[in-house]
């Protein structure tokens, strides 16, 4: 499928969603939701950083829209949220490329990468099976400075 048909899909299933939850899908909300699908998954943004790309490309839409939004996504499941252990959230794509992925997230500037480890997956897996759970799925941020932080 074509981003141009997965974004009408994400635009559709949004609508959808927001109707049966007595919301409409606004301008603003689909601005957002737009910014995530042409950025693609595997992409962290604050909601700060939404904010500013959105004025970029001169989308007016308030900071107060895009935090309400963002956390309108995120209970949809379009959007995934990392909560950084400094308080800061981040933002991405939610996808079924890669849902057991994990965060190496700079603790000086908030870089976050993305990796990818069938060891820790397995970890989980174990633990969960030992105590009695069923594994939904496996996300561990592993705290770090990146090398423009280390060499400043």
């Amino acid at each position: 499928m074509n981003p141009i048909s997965k974004l009408g899909l994400a635009n559709g299933l949004l609508e959808t969603g927001l109707h049966q939850a007595g919301r409409r899908l606004t301008p603003q909300r689909r601005r957002v939701l737009d910014l995530f699908e042409r950025i693609g998954s595997g992409i962290h943004l604050s909601a700060e950083e939404v904010h500013h790309k959105l004025l970029d490309s001169n989308q007016r839409v308030s900071l107060a829209t895009v935090y309400r939004t963002l956390r309108i996504l995120v209970e949809m499941g379009f959007l995934h949220e990392l909560e950084l252990t400094d308080g800061g959230h981040r933002f991405e794509l939610a996808s079924n490329d890669h849902p057991d992925h994990h965060h190496l997230v700079c603790i000086s500037c908030g870089r976050t990468e993305e990796f990818e480890s069938e060891s820790v997956l397995k970890a989980g897996q174990l633990a969960a099976e030992n105590i009695g759970f069923k594994l939904i799925e496996s996300t561990l941020n592993v705290r770090a400075l990146c090398p423009a932080c280390q060499n400043p």
